[in-house]
């Protein structure tokens, strides 16, 4: 039964996770299914074992981003300390370990790299084959493990992707994607212009805000065949932000309503638009990738995939279609270790191995180009 480590570090999320896959048994009963309430629960992927998942985050301020130097140095300093607590919290020896996993790519060039050292380091350290992994391979195919969704349409989206996928002939095959900026990258950008606070993270307070919107504003709807393009919508959405009251504005602005209710506009309506638009844009060309290959099944995987929203809207059109949507929560959805081990394992067990030659990381990786043979 092989077990695998993953290290995962292309944004400011730090992830250290060990996984096992048994021989061939049914699902462990602590392994977890998350769907919706018309998705089947069987899964079809490979049955996994979570030893362990820790996560830790580099938290930047309100109203400011991540850079990728301090981002780096944060991995720096918690990588050992995670690789130890996943260990200790797995209860495997490195005997037990078969292969180091890492994130190959797509994602920030200091943090890969930074995260990438730490994995060449440990596969020479404990004499252990390196497996470079996709990002976005990795997000997919904890998805299908978790979920159990058998060869679903595959909605990706995160603060540095935004894609529609399906798979052909052992590739993931992209039918659509954003052409400018991702759409957690717009969330993200216009969380700062209202310095909503980047704890958890920046969509996620969004989403709580946007629960408490009432006014539809109207914004540009930008779908391009089977793409996307968000950076339009992003600076009419600033522009719309900086009309909201001021709090050291030196005199008061005069107030923005909405016309037809006289209610003043709040952030909680300019964050419920702001999602409404872009996410039935995603939900559009979604159902066209469905229609297209005749799937009936939607997976939802990145970061943005946490969304609530998003899951609801998506679940409507899934339903009208006959079909079901499946995600998973915060502990797969986010960038996670467990993935890239899960991923990474997957490739191990068809031979694949990094040579240390070739371990070096990449910004742009994509998806289409990785060799899916674990599949039929």
């Amino acid at each position: 039964m092989p077990i695998a480590i993953g290290l995962e570090g292309s944004a400011n999320k730090l992830g250290v996770g060990i996984i096992l896959h048994p021989a061939s048994t049914p699902p462990s009963p602590h392994d977890s299914v998350h769907s919706s309430s018309s998705a089947h629960t069987k899964p079809t992927s490979p049955p996994v074992h979570i030893l362990s998942n820790i996560r830790h985050t580099f938290v930047s301020p309100p109203g400011t981003g991540f850079l990728p130097k301090d981002t780096a140095a944060h991995h720096r300093r918690w990588v050992v300390r995670l690789v130890k607590q996943a260990m200790k919290q797995a209860n495997v020896r490195i005997e037990d370990i078969d292969c180091v996993c890492f994130t190959k790519g797509p994602g920030m060039g200091a943090p890969l790299n930074a995260v990438a050292i730490a994995a060449r380091t440990i596969a020479q350290l404990w004499d252990l084959p390196l497996i470079g992994v996709n990002h976005c391979v990795g997000h997919i195919e904890m998805g299908r493990a978790i979920t159990g969704a058998d060869n679903p349409v595959v909605l990706y989206v995160s603060g540095g992707n935004t894609q529609v996928i399906a798979y052909s002939a052992q590739r993931y095959r992209i039918f659509g994607e954003a052409l400018d900026i991702a759409v957690g990258n717009c969330l993200d950008r216009f969380a700062r212009v209202l310095n909503i606070s980047n704890d958890p993270a920046p969509g996620y307070n969004i989403e709580q805000l946007a629960k408490n919107g009432k006014c539809l504003l109207e914004l540009p709807y930008a779908v391009k065949g089977m793409d996307v393009s968000f950076s339009g919508i992003l600076a009419r959405v600033e522009e719309m932000g900086r009309k909201l009251p001021q709090p050291d504005a030196p005199e008061p602005a005069e107030p923005w309503v909405d016309p037809d209710t006289g209610d003043a506009i709040t952030s909680a309506d300019l964050c419920f638009t702001l999602q409404e638009t872009v996410f039935a844009m995603l939900v559009e060309i979604t159902e066209r990738a469905m229609a297209h290959v005749g799937a009936s099944q939607v997976l939802i995987v990145g970061g943005v995939g946490c969304n609530e929203r998003l899951q609801d809207m998506m679940g409507l059109m899934a339903r009208e279609r006959g079909g079901s949507v499946y995600a998973t929560d915060e502990r797969f959805c986010i960038d996670n270790g467990i993935m890239i081990a899960h991923a990474g394992l997957l490739a191990w067990g068809k031979g694949f191995k990094t040579p240390l030659e070739d371990s070096g990381t990449t910004q742009r990786f994509r998806t289409d180009e990785v060799l899916i043979d674990w599949r039929d």
